[in-house]
């Protein structure tokens, strides 16, 4: 008899434990029955950059070259990015930067090209006031004022011109070079000849 009682009591106390585990397994399934388990985080402002000032500078990117250099180990790639900066308004440079980065050697080149800036004397209209010519290396060009037509040039002898805020002028490379640093020097040196 006692054998029985005992056999009764452990099988009650197995249903216990086995609706106390199916209890479990409803909790773990409905996570709104788990309050423990609800973290509160405070409510945290969303992460905003600052804003960049915007340069007063224009620029254009003219040139970018992949260069390779052979050394014992094997080759070393760098980048060499040629860039044109002016405000439109008269002011105007070319600049060369030099990285194992394509971003380094763009903000190398902004730098090198605020350096190199040069103030082109314009008449009113912001049209050039006579002829001018000059050399660069092979590069050779020509600038003269042509009214009613626009920027007539091609080349980076366009961009130089658009970026200093030059109108109604018809530029030409005379020289056979295809070098567009070498263009946008000549045509920078030529504009830095009037008067």
């Amino acid at each position: 008899m006692e054998n029985q009682e005992e056999k009764n009591n452990i099988v009650a106390e197995a249903g216990v434990k086995e609706e106390n585990n199916s209890a479990a397994v409803e909790v773990a399934g409905d996570n709104s029955k788990r309050p423990f388990l609800k973290k509160n985080f405070k409510s945290r402002k969303p992460r905003t950059k600052p804003e960049r000032q915007k340069s007063e500078f224009d620029q254009k990117i003219i040139d970018i070259r992949r260069v390779t250099r052979v050394v014992k180990g094997g080759r070393r790639f760098s980048f060499s990015v040629a860039m044109i900066l002016g405000n439109k308004k008269g002011s105007v440079g070319v600049g060369l930067g030099k990285a194992s980065d394509t971003s380094l050697a763009i903000d190398k080149a902004m730098r090198d090209a605020k350096r190199k800036m040069v103030r082109v004397k314009l008449t009113k209209d912001m049209t050039i006031p006579h002829e001018v010519s000059a050399k660069y290396c092979a590069s050779d060009v020509v600038i003269r004022p042509a009214k009613g037509r626009g920027v007539v040039a091609g080349s980076s002898l366009r961009t130089v011109l658009e970026l200093a805020g030059v109108n109604e002028v018809g530029g030409k490379v005379l020289s056979r070079s295809k070098n567009k640093i070498n263009n946008a020097r000549a045509a920078i040196k030529a504009l830095s000849k009037l008067k």
